[in-house]
């Protein structure tokens, strides 16, 4: 499962009840002191899903498999990390790592809980991390041309394809702009990938309030949501303490009590893990069967091998096609066989471009 999002942001800001709540467990220390978390956790969490419970139903399904999400608890950063402040090169290396970054940024005021700046301005706070990780990125950029450079001069076909990449990325940084920004070819997307920039990746902020601001949100979260739209991002508000809560209670008519009296119709961390779905661009396939119905994760624009490849190499190195249902057309028509007697069901190849939703059974031959 090679998907996961990198829960960053400054000390202090609510990363680590987050991350137990979205993990239901406390494999990371929440305490009131930075640097809490030295190592990065990390725990897998499934991504919320009618449609297993539906194709499960219909198809008799002895076992219901949802798609996961693995989310990583990063330590805090502090102002002066791309110069190796505090766990500067740790917490940089191990944003390297993730496909996406989850901000979360404070958005409630508690003196119990002191915030490392000794203020609440969630937007001053993405501006910090955003300028520490900038920072990094214009470094190594710098590096890696000069490099490419030198290289490029000796013949290396590789480096010059290198270049213009790194000139495109370096300029953007240059002048104090997410790398993310930056419209690159598809031609230079893989290069993009291989550069590990921190400011490519896509970004998530969460905007952590306190409980009574729970449903509606306040004036913090309500900035932050706003620079977000502005700014191509997205944004979802939570309260972390209510969801660490909300993890401990086992009874589903429990919880449902619970959200009911807060006035919340479901769990934000619902909304954190389907829009970390989003933010990667993900898209679903299901397979469906007497033993389970489970959901598969691949990234859109994947071809029918790709996504056989997902379920089993040998599916995917051995493809011969793809037997395919779109998931209303499987409802409606009460499963594979009322599909197949409509028409409905696909005969897909190897060009074929997977949608989310496909109810897929693949054929293959060793």
């Amino acid at each position: 499962m090679g998907f996961n999002c990198g829960i960053v942001g400054l000390p202090n800001v609510g990363k680590s009840t987050l991350f137990n709540a979205l993990t239901a467990t406390q494999a990371a220390e929440a305490a009131n002191y930075p640097f809490c978390t030295i190592a990065p956790n990390i725990g897998r969490v499934a991504v919320p899903d009618p449609r297993v419970e539906t194709l499960g139903r219909i198809g008799k399904s002895a076992k219901l498999v949802h798609t996961q999400l693995e989310f990583v608890d990063i330590a805090g950063l502090v102002k002066g990390a791309s110069k190796g402040e505090g766990l500067g090169n740790q917490f940089l290396g191990n944003i390297r790592a993730v496909d996406a970054i989850v901000q979360v940024l404070r958005c409630f005021k508690d003196d119990d809980v002191t915030h490392v700046a000794g203020r609440i301005d969630p937007l001053a706070d993405a501006e910090t991390v955003e300028i520490e990780l900038l920072m990094a990125d214009l470094d190594a950029l710098e590096r890696r041309a000069a490099d490419r450079q030198k290289r490029a001069k000796g013949g290396d076909k590789e480096a010059k394809a290198e270049i213009g990449v790194i000139d495109k990325a370096l300029a953007a940084a240059r002048e104090g702009k997410a790398v993310r920004t930056v419209d690159f070819s598809a031609e230079e997307r893989p290069i993009l990938k291989t550069l590990q920039l921190l400011t490519a990746k896509p970004i998530l902020y969460v905007c952590n309030v306190d409980e009574g601001s729970a449903a509606k949100g306040n004036a913090w979260s309500a900035k932050v949501e706003e620079w977000a739209k502005a700014n191509g991002a997205a944004a979802v508000t939570i309260s972390a303490k209510i969801e660490a809560e909300l993890a401990t209670l086992e009874d589903s008519a429990e919880r449902g009590a619970f959200l009911a009296d807060l006035g919340v119709g479901e769990p934000g961390l619902a909304r954190v893990v389907r829009a970390g779905y989003a933010l990667l661009d993900l898209i679903t396939f299901f397979t469906v069967g007497p033993k389970e119905a489970r959901a598969w994760t691949v990234r859109r624009g994947a071809s029918a091998p790709e996504a056989a490849g997902v379920i089993h190499t040998d599916f995917e190195q051995g493809f011969i096609r793809a037997e395919t249902i779109a998931y209303d057309d499987f409802i409606a028509c009460e499963g594979e066989a009322g599909a197949r007697e409509a028409g409905k069901m696909r005969l897909e190849g190897k060009d074929y471009v997977v949608r989310d939703g496909d109810v897929m059974h693949f054929r293959f031959n060793l």
